[in-house]
């Protein structure tokens, strides 16, 4: 089946949010605007941070690196086109150009998802096997681990891309929501697309409860291994060092089951509001993670301090 034999759609027209009034639309775009600037700025201040301090520079840092990266790119790929369809009312984008985000959006998804993984792991072997540690999670083990996160989350997005691509799409092309994706994009198709949205399902539970099994094993036995700790302290002190991960982790898992366990429940959302929840997981993590590991990480908040620290002492020099 080729496109340019049975599609006569060349673009597609990103609707966003589908009741937004147009006296909104500048709103709207200034809070995404801000949304991504924060992000950008966010992740640069704790990748300026990794870069220029050593003792930063360990494995769980790597993760957290990585899924820095993770946040941008994908804020990156979704942010711009739906910030110019409110503020210029330019929500066209080609046909490639759809699929090519339609690939990103469920890649980097993918990725964020596996590296949490690798992140709970790093956690489960740091508390569970602590004398073994350094043995385990060696540079070799880590970079295994971070490139693993990255080849693996190939195959799936490129599967559904591939398969969506050829397909004939003559009804409409607008595409109600604020980036294209597998949903949004096959709907348009005039064909049973059960055959394409089932894999493409598939594929999404399997990453989504696949990774959430790996996670919940490991902080279970985390937490077992930490109850075991004598002191009051010494399991808070411990428990503590895993803060920033489950806070992250609740960001990007929660909302997500809420959603598909919703659909399967039959409880129904309006559109706007299903794309509200959406957005708002797919957009907030990324610019709230630099500040849940800056402010709840104590060495990060330190390397953080110290350039205030200094000019504070500079100041009381000149002023003695």
């Amino acid at each position: 089946m080729l496109v340019g034999n049975f599609s006569s759609v060349k673009d597609f027209v990103i609707v966003g949010f589908p009741g937004l009034q147009p006296h909104y639309y500048g709103l709207i775009s200034a809070v995404l605007f801000l949304v991504y600037v924060f992000t950008l700025v966010g992740n640069a201040v704790f990748f300026t941070a990794f870069v220029t301090t050593k003792s930063l520079q360990r494995p769980v840092y790597y993760f957290i690196i990585n899924l820095a990266v993770c946040d941008v790119l994908f804020s990156t790929a979704t942010l711009p086109k739906i910030i110019s369809r409110y503020w210029f009312q330019d929500g066209t984008i080609s046909f490639l150009g759809c699929f090519v985000q339609m690939f990103f959006v469920h890649y980097l998804g993918g990725v964020g998802s596996n590296v949490l993984v690798v992140m709970a792991m790093d956690r489960y072997a740091a508390i569970c096997y602590p004398l073994q540690y350094h043995s385990l999670m060696t540079n070799r083990n880590v970079f295994i681990l971070i490139i693993g996160s990255w080849i693996l989350s190939l195959a799936g997005p490129l599967m559904i891309v591939i398969r969506a691509y050829p397909l004939p799409y003559c009804a409409e092309n607008t595409i109600i929501h604020c980036y294209c994706d597998h949903g949004s994009i096959t709907t348009l198709a005039c064909t049973d697309r059960s055959l394409y949205s089932i894999p493409a399902l598939i594929y999404a539970l399997v990453v989504l409860v696949g990774s959430f099994a790996v996670i919940i094993f490991s902080y279970c036995s985390i937490i077992v291994a930490v109850m075991r700790i004598s002191s009051t302290q010494g399991r808070m002190k411990t428990f503590s060092t895993c803060s920033p991960q489950l806070i992250m982790i609740a960001l990007y898992f929660l909302p997500r089951c809420l959603i598909y366990l919703s659909g399967n429940i039959g409880v129904k959302y309006s559109t706007d509001l299903r794309l509200l929840i959406v957005m708002t997981y797919n957009l907030l993590p990324p610019m709230i993670n630099p500040l849940i590991y800056c402010l709840r990480t104590e060495e990060v908040k330190k390397i953080l301090k110290r350039p205030f620290q200094k000019k504070q002492i500079g100041i009381r020099l000149q002023s003695v």
